[in-house]
């Protein structure tokens, strides 16, 4: 039998414990699902010491693997994001930002307020050179082989120029690469209509930016894509403002609900419903386990100096457990510090390409 890895041999994820609408209990569970799924997992908890250390000391899983912050405040869902930028310094969330900002841990989990939480990853994390605006990026169930797409922006920003959209499809792709092992991801423009003379000024510029840096990013450029191709199997990356994308999550969100609901009530209509509903129970729970959004909890921030990942606020352990494994995986593959090259590359050669366009018009 070998011996554990210590916790200075392990990835170590750092964990905003207090985040999130089911507190630091259900937080607790999942990172003992993901613990004992994963020897090579250790973690730095954030929050309040006395609350959390009675809650690990239940979890033998974890005895070894967890170092404690204590945190006397907590930011809320209520919060406003410049209210937590100004007086959040003693809060579990900024705590947990700031084990990734000083290279005590290898990434950040939490299920914390959305805008707090890319706030201060700006400030505490920073910006990678080159990015003008970072972008979430979540995986949405799919008819591709991987059984999903990337999809981003879907809420860090609500704006996005055609520079923007370029640097989304560059960090998309290389988020497929290193968290779904695609060699070459294809990436797709949401727009509405997939031909070329369709959408905004900003989108058809976007497309000739994207369609010149495919070959030298390593990418398949698929060109516009519709909403039905999000869930479909055209590309691997769909790549789209973040007021878009969060419109187009909740869409689906709520789509899913409403099939669940309808579903539930089309097997209880009679005795013979009920009956094929018991017939079918193997293939439903299929289903439900093949759409289950907690294996796939976890929006990555991309374009800053650190992986952060915001679990969904209503997650369960089981959802924690995915938003660790994604955090985990994503610091295995080196996915900051090839992203961040990615980034200064393409950076590179877009001002080279604006240098000799200029030179030409002279």
């Amino acid at each position: 039998m070998t011996d554990q890895p210590t916790q200075t041999e392990r990835t170590v994820i750092s964990v905003d414990a207090m985040g999130g609408d089911s507190g630091p209990a259900v937080v607790v569970a999942g990172i003992a699902k993901s613990a004992s799924i994963n020897p090579k997992i250790g973690f730095v908890l954030h929050g309040h010491e006395s609350v959390l250390r009675k809650l690990v000391s239940k979890r033998r899983v974890l005895d070894g693997r967890v170092v404690f912050r204590d945190c006397p405040d907590v930011v809320t869902m209520e919060d406003k994001p410049s209210q937590v930028v100004r007086s959040g310094k003693e809060t579990s969330m900024w705590s947990a930002l700031e084990s990734v900002r000083q290279g005590e841990a290898h990434g950040a989990v939490s299920c914390g307020n959305t805008g707090a939480l890319m706030a201060l990853s700006m400030m505490r994390l920073r910006k990678l050179p080159g990015v003008n605006r970072p972008a979430i990026a979540i995986l949405w169930p799919s008819r591709n082989p991987q059984g999903f797409n990337v999809m981003l922006d879907v809420g860090a920003d609500v704006r996005a120029d055609a520079k923007d959209l370029l640097q989304y499809a560059l960090m998309g792709a290389s988020y497929s690469r290193n968290g779904m092992s695609l060699a070459r991801p294809r990436i797709g423009l949401l727009n509405v209509g997939t031909e070329e003379h369709k959408g905004r000024a900003e989108l058809k510029e976007a497309h000739a930016m994207i369609s010149d840096f495919a070959e030298q990013a390593n990418f398949d450029f698929v060109g516009f894509v519709e909403g039905s191709d999000i869930p479909g199997d055209k590309a691997d990356v769909i790549v789209t403002d973040g007021f878009t994308g969060n419109v187009a999550i909740k869409t689906g969100e709520g789509t899913a609900s409403l099939i669940g609901d309808l579903l539930r009530e089309a097997f209880k209509y009679s005795p013979l419903s009920r009956l094929a509903s018991i017939l079918a129970i193997t293939s439903l729970n299929r289903l439900k386990k093949r759409i289950d959004p907690r294996r796939v909890n976890g929006g990555v921030f991309l374009g800053l100096n650190g992986t952060v990942i915001k679990s969904h606020g209503g997650a369960d352990a089981t959802g924690v457990s995915a938003a660790i494994k994604l955090a985990f995986t994503l610091a295995e593959s080196g996915f900051s510090e090839k992203l961040a090259a990615r980034v200064a590359s393409t950076a590179a050669l877009a001002q080279d390409a604006a240098q000799s366009a200029s030179q030409f018009e002279e």
